[in-house]
């Protein structure tokens, strides 16, 4: 009769937690895929209304199965643009420059904190050196089609972005 018990208790067991790897898995999930970018959107810290942020952005993050993330945002019409641009050389324009700076790239290893609604992006690598192996923390909330993902490093004045499923 223990036999019995224990057998119950082990499957029981089994099932709870394969149950809880499921419901992780699909929460991540929910992450994969490739995203465009809708608008960015910064809170003013007196009234709390939300306006576009930086005369809007264009852009794409992506998530993969394997905890990986990338995300790409530029200016908008940022690849329109009669500059010619150089790679891996010494002698590159002002121009060029001045040009590549309105272009933001990092690629991270990410992780979902479901209790809390979080989503961490721990940097391998950004488009600004000093922000290399960061990590960083975005609130998220799935509404359709739309992932909303609000940085809560700026506390005065967060930043909300909207990206469509692509």
């Amino acid at each position: 009769m223990k036999n019995i018990y224990i057998i119950t208790f082990l499957l029981s067991s089994i099932l709870l937690i394969s149950c809880n790897q499921e419901l992780k898995k699909t929460q991540t999930n929910k992450f994969s895929g490739l995203w465009k970018l809708h608008i960015i959107e910064q809170q003013d810290s007196i009234s709390g209304e939300w306006s576009e942020w930086r005369n809007g952005l264009q852009g794409y993050i992506l998530y993969d199965d394997k905890d990986n993330m990338a995300v790409h945002l530029t200016s908008k019409a940022y690849q329109n643009t009669d500059i010619e641009f150089h790679d891996f050389i010494d002698t590159v324009s002002i121009e060029e420059l001045k040009h590549r700076t309105q272009s933001y790239v990092y690629f991270a290893k990410y992780t979902v904190l479901e209790d809390e609604n979080i989503v961490e992006h721990a940097r391998i690598s950004h488009s600004n050196p000093k922000e290399w192996n960061i990590k960083v923390k975005r609130s998220y909330k799935f509404h359709g089609d739309t992932l909303i993902l609000t940085t809560l490093e700026y506390k005065n004045s967060p930043l909300r972005v909207k990206w469509i499923k692509y």
